[in-house]
Parts: C-alpha cells; sequence; structure tokens
C-alpha cells in the first residue's frame, strides 16, 4: 500500500501533463481596424493631410530665401502638427504605432533643424532638412491604413 502511495502522485502527474498537451491552443484573431476606428483615423489624419498639401508653399519660401516667412510658417500653419501627428499615431494597431510615433518624432525635429536653418538665413542647410522633412512626412503618411472613402 505504501508503494501504491508514492506511485499515485507520479500518475496524476503523467496524466495531468498528457492532458494537457493534448489540449488545443486558442487562437485568437490579429487586431485589426474597426469601421469607428478608421473614421476615427480619417479624421485625425485631416490636418495632417492639410500639412502635407501645403509644404511646397515652405519650399517655395525656402527657395526665395524668404527666412521670415518660413519661420512663420513652421510656427504658423505646421505649429501643431506634432500634436496632430502624435493623435494620429495612438489610434493606430501597436505594429504601426511604434513606426508612426518614430516617424512623427522625425519630422518635429526635422522642422526644429529647418527652423534652426531658417534663422541662421543658410540655405543650404534648410532645403536638405526641408527634403528630410518632406520624405518623413509621406513615410509617416504611407503608413496610415486606408478606408473605403479616402
Amino acid at each position: 500500500m505504501r508503494i501504491f502511495r508514492s506511485i499515485l502522485p507520479l500518475i496524476l502527474v503523467l496524466v495531468t501533463t498528457f492532458l494537457v498537451s493534448c489540449g488545443s491552443p486558442t487562437v485568437s484573431a490579429p487586431p485589426t481596424y474597426t469601421p469607428a476606428k478608421l473614421q476615427q483615423i480619417k479624421t485625425y489624419r485631416i490636418p495632417v493631410d492639410v500639412a502635407q498639401q501645403r509644404m511646397a508653399e515652405l519650399g517655395q519660401y525656402i527657395q526665395a530665401k524668404d527666412w521670415v516667412d518660413t519661420e512663420s510658417f513652421i510656427h504658423g500653419p505646421l505649429g501643431l502638427i506634432r500634436r496632430d501627428m502624435t493623435y494620429l499615431a495612438n489610434s493606430l494597431l501597436p505594429e504601426d504605432k511604434e513606426k508612426a510615433t518614430e516617424l512623427a518624432k522625425e519630422v518635429f525635429d526635422g522642422l526644429e533643424e529647418l527652423d534652426a536653418a531658417a534663422k541662421e538665413k543658410s540655405y543650404t542647410s534648410a532645403i536638405q532638412k526641408y527634403g528630410q522633412v518632406v520624405r518623413n512626412l509621406n513615410s509617416y503618411l504611407e503608413l496610415l491604413p486606408k478606408s473605403e472613402a479616402s
């Protein structure tokens, strides 16, 4: 009887292990954008799209070496782009959110460097930073999901 008591827990452990290993894992669906989330993204995207459309205007100021209007444009129409891009990035799925947040930071850092170049009246630096900002902004917008109405 003593041997049976010492073997019984071992048998129970083996049976439990076998039963657990035979169970199938639950498969969860990958996260997707719901229609409500797509509508929210579409709403948050509006000011960022407007900023992208107006980037050519900033380029014209830089080409003309109009440093006052360059600085005014960065602080005026583009003044809230960091906030708008952050709101938009926070509404994305986790796998897109990290990259979008990084690109938003690069856009804003580029605008800060462009502002500094305009203060120094450095055409070469300003045009280089402008190109980086436009590329990063375009990359950011490519990350966003397309809604059926977009």
